[in-house]
C-alpha cells in the first residue's frame, strides 16, 4: 500500500465538494505534469490512501482522507476541445494524460495546517514541506502518514 497527498484549490474543488459527490467519489483529473502522470500510471494503486490538501488558501491544510477506488485510466477531458483540460497534442490511441478515482473516507475534526506540519521535526523530509515542490500529487511515507494521523489521534484508517 502507498500513501499520497493530493493538492486542490478549494475555490475550484474542495473537500466539501468531494463529500457532496454521489458516493463521496470523484475523478482526480486535469493532471498536466509528466512526473505526476507517471506516478498515476505506475505507482498509485487501488486502495491506496490519499490526504486531500487545500492549497492556495490560508491556512493551507490537510482536510481529510480519501481512498483510491479506480486506478489510472485515460483523462478523456484532454480530448474535449471545449474543456479547460483539453490538450490538442493528446491522442486517444496513445493518451498522454491519466486520471484516477478517489472516495472520501474520513474528515479530520480539525484540519492539519501547513504551519502545524512545519512544527514537527519528524516531518522535515516530507515532500510537501520542501521548498519548490509544486507537484499536485506527491508521495507520503508510511511514517509520515502515521505521524500525521497521530496529530489528530486517528488510528490508520
Amino acid at each position: 500500500m502507498n500513501y499520497w497527498l493530493a493538492k486542490t484549490e478549494p475555490n475550484t474543488y474542495s473537500w466539501d465538494d468531494l463529500k457532496k459527490e454521489k458516493g463521496k467519489r470523484t475523478t482526480w483529473e486535469g493532471i498536466r505534469n509528466y512526473r505526476v502522470r507517471n506516478l498515476i500510471r505506475d505507482d498509485i494503486k487501488l486502495d491506496d490512501f490519499v490526504f486531500i490538501y487545500h492549497s492556495v488558501v490560508k491556512p493551507m491544510s490537510i482536510m481529510g482522507i480519501a481512498k483510491v477506488v479506480r486506478e489510472a485510466y485515460p483523462d478523456h477531458f484532454a480530448f474535449d476541445s471545449s474543456h479547460k483540460y483539453f490538450d490538442p497534442k493528446s491522442n486517444p490511441d496513445n493518451p498522454a494524460w491519466l486520471m484516477f478515482d478517489i472516495q472520501a473516507v474520513q474528515e479530520f475534526d480539525q484540519p492539519v495546517t501547513m504551519e502545524e506540519l512545519k512544527e514537527h521535526p519528524a516531518l522535515n523530509g516530507m515532500a510537501l514541506l520542501k521548498k519548490g515542490n509544486r507537484m499536485s500529487v506527491q508521495s507520503v511515507t508510511e511514517k509520515e502518514w502515521n505521524y500525521i494521523l497521530g496529530l489528530r489521534k486517528l488510528i490508520n484508517v
